[in-house]
């Protein structure tokens, strides 16, 4: 027996082959019993649509792309933040194009290459995707926004730096996060805080720093260049600059790390110099991935919607390749964070 085709299912519930297709390509204003109706006969025959012949029989190429950083993924991905924050934007997206028959593809893209131009072009001319979601650093890209304008491919920015005439886009607000964070352990009678940014190439560093210096002037505490330290997200750099930090003679008395890696290399410093967190030495980090409930201590941070921003994402250019039209409406979509205190915090030593 031949494979089975959209004709047979057709034939089978009785409907037209413009039916099977609507509800194949889930689209809206279809009956709920001959919804129902369609998806038994394809049950029951055992018919799967072909993804290449559904972008054949119209405009659509039932295809996502999310863009992430290949230099990051290479050289930080295999650390705890790195894979959780990646399988956070692929569970989202995973599941919003799932339910709307959509396939979801992961493109590393070399922003520091020379290549990048070419390497973009060559992407979008192979997948033709319906829509890109922009991970950070690409969703503060010129070349890359400029490739997807003309090209004409809907994209939204998850994270970005930049707000203004960008595109659409979806984000915490990480200024905010970190003023928050901040005020936490100035409450707690911390006044000497140390603080450790993240990798310089991406806006939620600078953003995460800016939050950090408005809480502390708007409580008129000195900020020491000393208590600056610059990371780059990983486990090693915490390490590092919490080393630095500890060998001032007027030490922080807490560190806000700008993500949970850093913050994590921070109380093994503390471990290595005999010091007790959050006895000595307070330590608050920024993300929430699973490393932070599994430390000891578990880690006071800031969780970000990270699944959220991306199932938003998928969702607004799903729908944008369903009608057909751009809205309107700028798209500007800010998610609420959330601070998670546990043990590495607590007041300073007497």
């Amino acid at each position: 027996m031949g494979s089975v085709t959209i004709y047979d299912v057709a034939a089978k519930a009785g409907v037209s082959i413009k039916t099977v297709s609507r509800v194949m390509n889930n689209e809206p204003n279809v009956r709920p019993v001959m919804r129902e109706r369609v998806l038994a006969a394809a049950g029951e025959l055992g018919y799967s649509p072909n993804l290449s012949a559904r972008s054949l029989a119209g405009s659509r190429s039932f295809v996502i792309a999310v863009f992430v950083d290949a230099a990051l993924t290479i050289d930080h991905w295999q650390s705890e933040r790195g894979a959780d924050y990646l399988s956070r934007i692929q569970l989202g997206a995973t599941l919003v194009c799932r339910d709307a028959g959509y396939h979801l593809l992961i493109e590393l893209i070399d922003h520091e290459g020379p290549q990048v131009r070419q390497e973009v072009a060559a992407l979008l001319a192979a997948l033709k995707p319906d829509g890109v979601i922009l991970t950070p650093p690409s969703s503060d890209n010129a070349v890359v926004l400029e490739l997807l304008d003309k090209a004409g491919t809907p994209y939204v920015r998850v994270g970005p730096e930049r707000a203004e005439g960008l595109g659409p886009r979806v984000h915490m607000d990480d200024v905010a996060a970190a003023r928050e964070m901040t005020e936490h352990l100035i409450s707690l009678g911390h006044r000497r805080i140390g603080f450790i940014v993240g990798e310089p190439r991406y806006g939620a560093s600078q953003a995460r720093r800016e939050g950090y210096f408005e809480a502390m002037r708007a409580r008129g505490l000195p900020i020491s260049d000393a208590w600056i330290r610059q990371g780059d997200f990983t486990f090693q750099s915490g390490l590092d600059q919490a080393k630095a930090l500890l060998a001032l003679p007027d030490r922080p008395t807490a560190i806000f790390a700008s993500n949970d890696d850093m913050a994590l290399g921070c109380i093994a410093a503390l471990a290595e110099a005999g010091l007790m967190t959050p006895g000595d030495v307070s330590v608050a980090g920024f993300d929430d991935s699973p490393s932070a409930r599994f430390s000891r201590p578990q880690l006071t941070t800031v969780r970000q919607p990270v699944a959220e921003m991306s199932s938003v994402a998928a969702k607004l250019l799903i729908e944008q390749a369903r009608n057909g039209a751009v809205s309107e409406r700028p798209v500007d979509e800010l998610l609420p964070f959330a601070l998670i205190h546990r043990a590495s915090t607590a007041p300073p030593p007497r």
